[in-house]
Formats: C-alpha cells, structure tokens, sequence
C-alpha cells in the first residue's frame, strides 16, 4: 500500500486534532434513522436494477459535493442481500489509496459479499466539524441502501490512524446503524457523540506507536468494554522484539456485542508483519483479523423470499472447492474463503440439478478429527457422531431448476480443507 505518512508532521497534526476535538466530544453527530440492528431488514434497494455502479462518484451532502468510491461485487445479486462496509483512509490519505489497496484487503477477502464503499474526507482527514462527516456516512448509507440490495444488520466501519478515529466516532454514534468497527491504530479525532449503546469493537494497535500511542487505543477500546458490559482486564500485549501479535477476545460482553484487542510489537503502520519490522500488504495478519471479527457476526435478516438463489454461474476456482454427492437432486461445493490460525470461514453453495423446483435441502459431511463447526448462517446447523448437518432456513428452501442458495459456516480446529459433502433434496 502506497501510505503516505511524514510521522512528526502527523504528530504535530494529530496532536492538535486531538486537543481540538476533546472540546467538542459529546457535541459532534446526530442522531441516527435507521432502525436498530434487531429490527433487520432488507433494504428498498433488492430487486431493484441499480444505477450505481463502481467508481468514483459524487454526492450532496451538508451543503457540499463530497467523493467516494464504491465498490460493486462482480456478478451482483439485485435478489440477495449484502453487507455493506465503509474503509475510511487516513491522514493525508485517499479514497483511492484505500481502493487502490483492496479496502485494507476486505475486497479480496469478502469474496463478492460485500458492498464497500471508501469516501474521501474534507482536506484529506476526519475533522468531522459539526458532525458533517458523520452526515456523510448518514447520506451515503441512505443512498446505498436505496438503490443496491443491502442486508440492514451488516454494516460495517473500519479505517487506519485518522481513519480509525473516524470509525470509532461512528461506533459512539451509530450503534443501531453498524454491526461492528475495527479501529486500527486510532484515537479520539474525530469526536465521540453517544457511547451508551454496545456495537461489537476491534481494536489493533502497535506497542510503541510513535503517532498515536498505545494508550490512546487502549481508551478507545475501553469506552466498548464498559458499553458492551464485558469483563474488565488488561490484555496481555507482546514484547518489544518480540516481532509478534496477540489477540485477546474479552469476556462477559453482551450477547452478539464482542470486543476484542489485538495488540502488536510495532510502530504506527496498518500493515504490520510477524517477525519482521518491514511492512506488506501481501503478508499482514490485520485483514484476516478484520474480516474474521465482522463475519463471525451472523445476519438477523430473515426476508419472506429467498434472498441468495439465483441462476447458477461458475464458482470462483479454488483448491479449497469440492462438489458434493448428488442423490436427492441437488449439489454442495464447499469453498474456504479465508482462514487463520486455528480456524477457517467457508461458503457452501447448493444449486438444484434437477427439473423440478427443490423445496427443501440438507447438507451433511464428516467433521475432520478435531474440527468443530461454531456459527452457521443462512441454514440451521446439527452436529453428532462426527458429522455436520446444516438444513436450510425458513427463507432458502425453496430453489428453482438451475438455481443456487448459498449458507456459511466458521471452523475451528482441523485443516482448512473441502470435505467430501451430501446434499439431499427434502
């Protein structure tokens, strides 16, 4: 990634931001329109054929024309619901610095599930004076979601150093808006209007930030320790030298509302690299963290019609795929979309290979020694003797000849390998 970063010139900056913006906290934002996160719902974009399409564009917002650039998944679904994920660069930074970079490595990991949207910030920052920026998120979300198929309780904000100050401010005042933030070596920049409502919470920050010290991380992501009702504790954080990262999931916290910290032995970089002092974006852990946190929060939209069947196309290739048995009329090819130390995230798909419309599915495989399925959305997930069960949902049991419905799951334990799978019509 081509960041453009002059450390005492960002220093001297921040450092004055910060000072300027402790004045107004509690003062910048409004308040929010979009309905809670348990009140989810497709929105009036499905269905609809959209005029928006990738690239950079321009909108009306607070009285000024302000730029983004979005980010359509190829092969778009106007039928199927998507998250919607808003990257926001950082000092000095651009919307298409961040596009340029993958949306901090989002859209490769997302696998065309995902809506992304990076908007540019006035003088290249995140003042957001009088909460204009904030109005921003406000007006592109409502633009969004009325013209693509967006899933309402699949939002998420993330951004490094001025844009993880940007992201937080969204957290204290769009708690029933967005799912989930990751602030990746943030602080209180751009003001922090609300803070009583939980919003799942990912921290990332180095040990010895130069810019923004670890501290000023720390506050942040205590202010969602106490919101979301975790237990209080000072995360164990790695050694100067020690060229490592650690990552600690609190405890206690509300159901659904996680936080966790990730803690790392370096300096002010969005990019950085187990056991080395040199920074790739091809090598970083942080988008493998950032992309595993937002997906292990299922959606809680639940439409009366099938929202992901559609005419089958092709797969993505991948070693990771395999195509099931075929007895009851209906396939499953199993692809992991990403993986981790210790666990994975895969996509099943099903299409119906039959003539007649499938009303019902279930899918069954043979765990690996040691593996564990722990979340399973757009299906219903049953385990025993060793084997996986996933069922469909009220809302995608019913998929036409030559259509496909899609369910995914997170793995611990075991490879992150396609097991041979059974699908069976019902």
């Amino acid at each position: 990634m081509a960041y453009r970063r002059s450390l005492p010139q960002l220093t001297a900056v921040l450092a004055a931001l910060a000072l300027a913006t402790a004045m107004l906290t509690g003062v910048l934002g409004g308040t929010a329109t979009a309905a809670p996160v348990g009140a989810a719902a497709t929105t009036a974009g499905c269905g609809k054929t959209p005029t928006l399409a990738s690239g950079t564009r321009t909108i009306r917002s607070g009285g000024q024309n302000r730029t983004y650039i979005l980010r359509v998944p190829d092969g778009y679904d106007r039928n199927r619901p998507y998250k919607l994920i808003f990257a926001f660069h950082w000092l000095n930074g651009t919307a298409g610095n961040v596009a340029s970079a993958g949306y901090y490595g989002l859209q490769g990991l997302s696998g065309n599930s995902a809506i992304l949207v990076a908007p540019q910030g006035i003088d290249n920052g995140w003042a957001n004076t009088g909460g204009r920026d904030l109005t921003l998120v406000d007006d592109l979300t409502a633009l969004i979601e009325g013209d693509l198929c967006v899933d309402t309780s699949q939002l998420f904000a993330l951004g490094w150093s001025y844009g993880g100050a940007m992201s937080y401010a969204v957290a204290c005042a769009r708690p029933a808006v967005f799912r989930a933030v990751a602030v990746l070596s943030g602080a209180n920049l751009s003001g922090c209007s609300g803070a009583t409502q939980p919003i799942a919470y990912l921290g990332i920050h180095g040990t010895h930030d130069s810019v923004l010290d670890i501290s000023q991380g720390r506050a942040l992501r205590d202010t969602f320790v106490r919101v979301n009702g975790c237990t209080p504790q000072n995360p164990p954080e790695p050694a100067r030298g020690s060229l490592t990262h650690i990552v600690t999931a609190y405890a206690g916290c509300r159901a659904g509302y996680p936080v966790e910290w990730a803690a790392f032995d370096g300096d002010h970089t969005p990019e950085p690299v187990d056991g080395s002092t040199s920074t790739s974006g091809a090598r970083t852990w942080v988008g493998g963290e950032v992309w595993k946190f937002f997906s292990q929060l299922p959606s809680t939209t639940t439409p009366s019609t099938s929202p992901s069947s559609s005419p089958s196309s092709s797969p993505s290739s991948s070693p990771s795929s395999s195509p099931s048995t075929t007895p009851g009329g209906c396939t499953a090819t199993f692809r992991v979309v990403n993986d981790w130390p210790g666990g994975f995230q895969a996509e099943v798909t099903v299409a119906n290979t039959g003539s007649a419309a499938v009303t019902g599915w279930r899918v069954t495989w043979t765990l690996p020694s040691g593996q564990s399925v722990s979340q399973v959305w757009n299906g219903t997930l049953t385990t025993g003797g060793g084997t996986a069960t996933v069922a469909n949902a009220t809302y995608n049991g019913s998929i036409a000849p030559g259509a496909t419905t899609t369910f995914g799951l997170i793995a611990a334990g075991g490879s992150a390998s396609a097991p041979p799978l059974t699908c069976n019509a019902v």
